[in-house]
């Protein structure tokens, strides 16, 4: 009977207490995410309560194992897997711990800061800190289970012996990954492009949407995902209009006859901004460009916060006026000019059309009759 209520008492109060424990330590943060709700920290450590559940079940059953005298015959092997669960967990409520803390304090960062650049610089570095932190968690967790068997204990001098050799090799044959790890690293903090940045690589214009430390993934206007290897912006120049600041001019042409009112014209720019939510105040103007001999180029100039309010602005300055111009001012669109052109004033010389009914200018001693 003592062989079967020994391990149903030490298996059942491991699992009880753990329950107990969490549930205890789940009501304090709880409790301290209420009390302190200027801070996001409590509330996200609670996120790590499965894996904190794990590692004090694991760390019971392991500490209790030998008193419980439960399958004797398979002894070694279960106290290795629990030692197994004990590490994973352990590694796995780190990473909890850390995302936490490093998610908190980008929190209350971007809270008291109110640029934009800064605070996009700063989430791409807590990013790529946290995949860091995360990627030597792993590893170290990985190594310490290794070392839980005694075949890899025993290989542990030969490795060592061979650590050189082997390292040549592989930095040798992960060239590429190396230089995307590093180019990563350089790019969180160099502050050469940060997550949300509005960037034009190979021609297309998009926003950084993911920086991983071996690859980038830019957002296209028309949802589609570029991704590109972090080395491209370490080697490559690159359009990165968020640089600097957020706030941005914009450009719309118009092509129109000689005779458009251009006063009008810029009347009605500023009537057009100054209706659009997207226009942030700053400047607007309207100015005669270029002249062809059918049209003349008109531009068209306005402000907005960031790049996606300088597009609206742009098309809606374009829609409107045109719309304008072809109700009010139908004679101020590009057209082809077939009239008689007026003479210019002389008593020496007289016009004369030809048989498109252009009209030219001849001098008498020109010999034309």
């Amino acid at each position: 009977m003592e062989n079967v209520l020994r391990p149903v008492i030490v298996v059942g109060s491991s699992v009880v207490l753990t329950l107990l424990i969490g549930w205890a330590t789940d009501l304090l943060l709880s409790k301290a995410n209420d009390t302190h709700p200027e801070t996001p920290l409590w509330g996200l450590l609670r996120r790590g309560r499965v894996p904190y559940q794990l590692v004090l079940c694991a760390a019971l059953l392991r500490g209790f194992y030998d008193q419980a005298k439960l399958l004797e015959d398979h002894r070694v092997g279960i106290g290795r897997a629990l030692t197994l669960v004990l590490i994973g967990s352990a590694a796995w409520l780190v990473i909890r711990i850390a995302g936490a803390v490093v998610e908190s304090s980008y929190t209350r960062y971007a809270r008291l800061h109110h640029d934009p650049a800064r605070v996009r610089r700063v989430r791409t570095q807590v990013s790529l800190i946290m995949r860091v932190v995360s990627a030597i968690v792993g590893v170290v967790a990985f190594a310490a289970m290794l070392l839980t068997f005694p075949a890899m204990r025993a290989a542990g001098a030969s490795l060592l012996a061979s650590a050189g050799v082997v390292g040549i090799v592989a930095g040798v044959a992960a060239q590429s990954t190396l230089a995307n790890l590093f180019a990563g690293l350089q790019i969180a903090f160099g502050d050469m492009v940060r997550i949300g940045d509005t960037v034009v690589v190979d021609g297309e214009w998009g926003i950084v949407d993911e920086i991983t430390l071996t690859f980038l993934t830019v957002r296209t206007w028309d949802e589609r995902r570029i991704t590109m290897p972090v080395t491209y912006f370490t080697s490559k120049p690159f359009q990165n209009w968020s640089r600097g600041g957020a706030q941005m001019t914009g450009i719309v042409y118009f092509h129109v006859d000689h005779s458009a009112p251009v006063e009008a014209m810029r009347e009605k720019l500023r009537d057009i901004v100054r209706e659009c939510p997207a226009w942030d105040g700053r400047a607007h103007g309207l100015v005669v460009t270029d002249t062809t001999p059918t049209t003349m180029q008109v531009r068209a100039l306005v402000t907005a916060k960031d790049a996606d309010d300088i597009w609206t602005v742009r098309v809606t300055v374009r829609e409107q006026m045109i719309r304008w111009l072809t109700e009010e001012h139908p004679y101020a669109l590009p057209r082809v000019n077939t009239a008689e052109a007026i003479a210019p004033p002389s008593s020496n010389g007289h016009a004369w059309a030809d048989g498109a009914g252009r009209r030219e200018y001849e001098s008498p001693r020109s010999g034309r009759g």
